[in-house]
């Protein structure tokens, strides 16, 4: 099946395996729809929605940087709306953002523990 021209709207695609995924489409010429929330880049993580969506341009696809925090659904929703809007509808959803904190539950505090079973 070939990507060309198909659009796929994909979660956390701004770093990591999201991004690898949404370069791959792109090098096929695939929109992609970067629904995530790092608009600003993290000292430790470098990337944003708008680098990401700049290198699925480059690549060859169409990027679409989203403002998107899963966790609420009207978020979700325009996020949707504006990649119909932009690219006449969505071929391919991955859901593939997560959120992690690299320790032990018991050194876990709930307020990272709290959005790693909301996302």
């Amino acid at each position: 099946m070939s990507l060309q021209g198909k659009t796929i709207f994909i979660t956390g695609a701004s770093r990591g395996i999201g991004k690898a995924i949404a370069l791959r489409a792109a090098r096929d010429g695939a929109n992609i729809a970067i629904a995530a929330k790092t608009t600003e880049p993290h000292p430790k993580l470098p990337g944003t929605i708008y680098t990401a969506a700049k290198e699925m341009d480059e690549a060859g696809g169409r990027g679409l940087p989203l403002v998107c925090d899963i966790r609420h659904d009207e978020q979700v929703q325009a996020a949707v709306a504006k990649t119909v809007e932009t690219f006449g509808g969505i071929d391919i959803c991955i859901n593939n953002a997560s959120a992690i904190f690299l320790a032990g539950t018991l050194e876990t505090p709930m307020k990272r523990y709290d959005p790693m079973h909301q996302v």
